[in-house]
């Protein structure tokens, strides 16, 4: 069995296939009553350090939240996938809806410290806030190395070779352990949890711990002004023909 021990970042986000509406005083979104999941990303991060321990790479597998109680039902979906154990740092909810990546950042950086994490392994980004900020920022408050928007990791020893999504195709870079990587779409397909893992993960340890605790001010550094929904998109008009349809984009000034 490997030695590595590995912290997944697990965001309780809302459900991916719930319509967003605004709050009336444009302050943020409604969440009350709506169903809230695992980032779909984080998801990927907790299957590749699964894998990780399946290839006897890794020791144990440390799960962690940031938010209200409601949490905990994130890292138990964790859990039945197969993290070992789940940290919950509880955050209350008015504290939670200005929580920032430079909070969540500094809040796994000193987990990682505490935990003695050789790898933490986090979604590329949330679906959310879409900030794609927390993996870099955890990286340079730790002084490690690393590698985002993974699509292949490969560890041996104390080198990972990961292969990363770019604008231009696929980068691959060599990195040293201790190692921040961001998970991408196509670094894995999660597994579905199994039943009796579900029965299983509800027997497995949740620590609760405090930002407080770990040292870290969730004072917001931003305050968010009004948030809009996009524009409605106009209907579209059917044309008989190109001919028509030339006509219908000079008119409209399009060409």
């Amino acid at each position: 069995m490997g030695s590595l021990r590995i912290l997944v970042g697990c965001k309780r986000v809302i459900d991916y296939a719930v319509k967003i509406r605004v709050k009336p005083d444009k302050r943020g979104v409604i969440t009350e009553g709506v169903k809230h999941s695992l980032n779909p990303f984080d998801e990927i991060a907790i299957e590749e350090a699964v894998r990780l321990k399946e290839k006897k790479l890794a020791q144990e597998i440390v799960a962690v939240s940031i938010g209200p109680t409601a949490c905990q039902e994130t890292l138990r979906t964790a859990l039945a996938m197969g993290a070992d154990r789940a940290i919950h740092v509880e955050v209350d909810d008015k504290s939670y809806e200005t929580l920032q990546p430079i909070h969540v950042s500094k809040i796994l950086a000193k987990l990682a410290a505490q935990e003695k994490i050789d790898v933490v392994i986090v979604g590329k980004q949330a679906i959310d806030d879409d900030s794609n900020s927390s993996a870099q920022m955890t990286a340079s408050l730790l002084g490690w190395p690393q590698a985002t928007n993974a699509s292949k990791v490969d560890i041996s020893g104390t080198d990972a070779t990961v292969t990363r999504e770019v604008d231009g195709g696929l980068e691959t870079i060599k990195c040293k352990l201790p190692l921040v990587i961001s998970a991408d779409l196509r670094l894995n397909e999660p597994r579905y949890a199994t039943l009796p893992n579900i029965m299983k993960a509800k027997k497995k340890p949740i620590d609760k711990k405090k930002a407080t605790d770990l040292g870290v001010d969730v004072e917001p550094r931003i305050e968010i002004l009004s948030v809009e929904e996009p524009p409605k998109r106009e209907a579209g008009t059917k044309v008989e023909s190109v001919d028509d349809l030339l006509n219908k984009l000079k008119q409209l000034g399009r060409i």
